[in-house]
C-alpha cells in the first residue's frame, strides 16, 4: 500500500492542488457554448502558459458499457479516485440481466416471494434511458420476469427525467411504458403506474441537501397522498397546462387513481428501487430501512421488503438488501497515500461533496486517515441554481486558499459544482455566468499555488455547459418551430481540458492516444514524486 518514490520525478516544494471543474467539457465554439461564451480571461491565460491535453471523461474510457454512454459524476471521480477503469452501473447491471445473475440473487426471489404471496411489488426509479441512474429497460425486463414468475400486482412510482435525456420527453416514457403494462396485463393481474413527479422536486435529494424531497416522496409513493389524475400521462399535460415552459425533472408529486390510489405501498409488499447510481437513491433507501429516521416523521412504516438495483453505500451498507453488487474499487489514491503519509484535504459544496470524497474514495464513506486527511463541506444554497449560478465557488475557494497557504497537505482536491449543476438547468445565459465564476476562483487558485510553488492540475469530469444546446445527427443546433433552439440538460460525450502548470518548471503533461480521466491518478502520483502502482493506467507526466 505504501507508495515508493520516484526516481525520476522530484517531490515538489509545494502541494499539488487538483481542481474538477465539474460538467465543463470541449466542444464546438457555437451559440449553445457556454464554456467558450463565457468571459474566461484567467483559464485563457492558463491555457497560454500551462501545459495541456484533453482526456475522455465517457463511455468505455470510465468502465461505461459504450462510447455512446455521456460520463457522469459519480463514475468520473470513481475514475480520477482509482486509476483504473471498473465496469459501472449499466454495465455491472446490463451483465446482471444477461446471465441471468441477478434474477437468482437472494434479493430478487424475497421480492418475488412477496409479490406471488398476496403482495404488490412496486418499482421506484428514474424512468428514461439516459443510463445516468437507471434505465427503462432494466425496468421493463423486471417487470416482464416478475409477471411470468407470478406476479399479479405491479406498480411503478415514476421519476421523471428531463435532465439525462430531453428536458420534455417524459411523455414518450410514459407512453412506452403503459404500452408495455398493457401487453402484460391479463385476468387477475394489475399494472399500472401509480405515482411520481420531477426528479429535482421528488424523492431523489442527495447529500442530505433537502429532505422535504425525500418527504414529499414518502407520502406520494407510499401513502398515495397528493394530487390524484386519471394517468400519469394527464398529471404531466395538466401540469405544462398550468405552467407552460416547465420541464421534467421541476414537475410537480401526482398520485394516479381517481377515486382511490392505485397503488399505495402497504404491509406485506415489495418495494424495488431500480436506480443503479447511489447518490440519489441513499435517502429514500434510509426512509424504508432505518428503525429510527430523524430526517422527517414517516408516519406508520409499512412492513415491506426494500431492495435496490445495487448497494448504494458500500461502508454504510445502505440499503441492506440489492439486487446487484457494485464494483469493487479497491486501492484508490486516497488510500495510498494515507498508507504513505501525505496529507490530503478535499472540499466541496454539499451538491458534489460527496464526489471528492467518497465517490473519489471507491465508493467508500469516511477518511482512511483522521489524522492525515481532511475535509471540509460548504453548505450548498438552497435555491434554483439557475437563480444563483456562482453558487459557493467563492467560499469554497476561500477554504482552498487558506489550505494552501497553511502549508499543512501535500495534495488538495476540490470541486467547482457551476458547469455540471447550473448545466443541467437547461439556461445557457446562467451557465455563462457559473463559468465566470469559476475563471475567477481558478485565478485565485493559481495565484495560491504559485506562492506556495506548488502544482496545479485544472480538469473537469464529464461535458455538460459546453452544449447547452440540443444538436442533431450532423452537429446542427436544433430548434422549435418559433426557431428557438432547444435546450439541453444532460452530460455530453465531449472530451475535458486538463491544464497543468507546476510553479518550478520541471513537469509537464503530454496527450497520449486514448487517455481518460483514470490516466490523471499517476499523473497526480508522479506529481507528488511518488511511483504509482504498476496496474494503475499510465501517467500523463513529462520532464519539462
Amino acid at each position: 500500500m505504501k507508495l515508493e518514490r520516484s526516481g525520476r520525478f522530484p517531490e515538489p516544494r509545494g502541494p499539488v492542488v487538483f481542481v474538477v471543474m465539474d460538467g465543463v467539457g470541449v466542444g464546438p465554439a457555437d451559440e449553445g457554448n457556454a464554456v467558450t461564451l463565457a468571459r474566461t480571461p484567467h483559464l485563457d491565460a492558463l491555457r497560454a502558459s500551462a501545459s495541456y491535453c484533453e482526456v475522455a471523461a465517457h463511455g468505455r474510457a470510465v468502465g461505461l458499457p459504450s462510447d455512446d454512454d455521456m460520463g457522469n459524476s459519480e463514475v468520473g471521480h470513481n475514475a480520477l479516485g482509482a486509476g483504473r477503469v471498473f465496469a459501472q452501473g449499466a454495465k455491472l447491471v446490463n451483465e446482471a440481466i444477461a446471465s441471468g445473475r441477478m434474477f437468482e440473487g437472494d434479493a430478487w426471489k424475497q421480492a418475488l416471494a412477496r409479490a406471488t404471496a398476496g403482495g404488490a411489488l412496486h418499482f421506484m426509479g428514474l424512468l428514461s434511458d439516459g443510463n445516468v441512474h437507471s434505465h427503462i429497460d432494466h425496468l421493463e425486463t423486471m417487470i416482464g420476469r416478475a409477471v411470468q414468475a407470478g406476479a399479479g400486482r405491479v406498480f411503478v412510482h415514476a421519476l421523471l427525467d428531463g435532465r439525462d435525456v430531453g428536458e420534455t420527453t417524459s411523455l414518450e416514457y410514459i407512453d412506452r411504458l403503459e404500452s408495455f403494462l398493457d401487453g402484460l396485463r391479463g385476468e387477475g393481474r394489475t399494472l399500472a403506474i401509480a405515482s411520481g413527479g420531477g426528479r429535482m422536486k421528488v424523492t431523489m435529494d442527495r447529500y442530505e441537501a433537502d429532505w422535504g424531497m425525500v418527504e414529499l416522496g414518502w407520502k406520494t409513493h407510499v401513502r398515495g397522498d397528493g394530487e390524484r389524475f386519471s394517468s400519469a400521462r394527464a398529471a404531466v399535460q395538466a401540469f405544462r397546462d398550468r405552467e407552460p415552459g416547465l420541464i421534467d425533472q421541476y414537475l410537480p408529486a401526482f398520485v394516479v387513481g381517481e377515486d382511490a390510489p392505485v397503488g399505495p405501498i402497504t404491509d406485506g409488499d415489495a418495494v424495488l428501487f431500480f436506480n443503479f447510481r447511489g447518490d440519489r437513491a441513499l435517502e429514500m433507501s434510509r426512509a424504508f430501512d432505518e428503525e429510527e429516521l430523524d430526517a422527517f416523521d414517516r408516519g406508520p412504516r409499512p412492513d415491506v421488503f426494500f431492495a435496490g438495483m445495487m448497494e448504494y453505500d458500500g461502508d454504510l451498507h445502505i440499503p441492506r438488501n440489492y439486487l446487484v453488487s457494485p464494483p469493487s474499487i479497491d486501492r484508490t489514491m486516497a488510500e495510498h497515500l494515507a498508507a504513505t503519509g501525505v496529507t490530503q484535504w478535499a472540499a466541496s459544496e454539499t451538491q458534489k461533496f460527496g464526489h471528492v470524497t467518497y465517490f473519489w474514495n471507491g465508493n467508500r464513506s469516511g477518511r482512511f486517515s483522521d489524522e492525515l486527511e481532511t475535509y471540509v463541506q460548504v453548505d450548498s444554497d438552497n435555491a434554483p441554481f439557475e437563480e444563483r449560478p456562482w453558487m459557493k465557488a467563492a467560499e469554497i475557494t476561500d477554504a482552498a486558499v487558506a489550505a494552501i497557504a497553511s502549508g499543512q497537505h501535500r495534495f488538495l482536491r476540490l470541486n467547482l459544482a457551476n458547469g455540471d449543476m447550473v448545466g443541467h438547468t437547461g439556461v445557457r445565459d446562467s451557465a455563462i455566468m457559473a463559468l465566470e465564476a469559476v475563471d475567477l476562483c481558478v485565478q485565485r487558485l493559481r495565484v495560491a499555488v504559485e506562492a506556495a510553488d506548488g502544482i496545479l492540475i485544472v480538469t473537469a469530469d464529464h461535458g455538460n455547459a459546453e452544449e447547452m444546446y440540443m444538436k442533431d445527427k450532423k452537429g446542427n443546433i436544433q430548434r422549435d418551430e418559433a426557431g428557438k433552439p432547444k435546450a439541453k440538460t444532460s452530460h455530453t460525450l465531449n472530451p475535458v481540458p486538463v491544464y497543468l502548470l507546476d510553479s518550478s518548471h520541471r513537469v509537464r503533461i503530454s496527450a497520449r492516444d486514448g487517455a481518460g480521466l483514470t490516466h490523471l491518478t499517476a499523473t497526480v502520483l508522479e506529481c507528488l514524486g511518488l511511483q504509482p502502482p504498476t496496474d494503475y493506467d499510465p501517467s500523463l507526466l513529462d520532464l519539462a
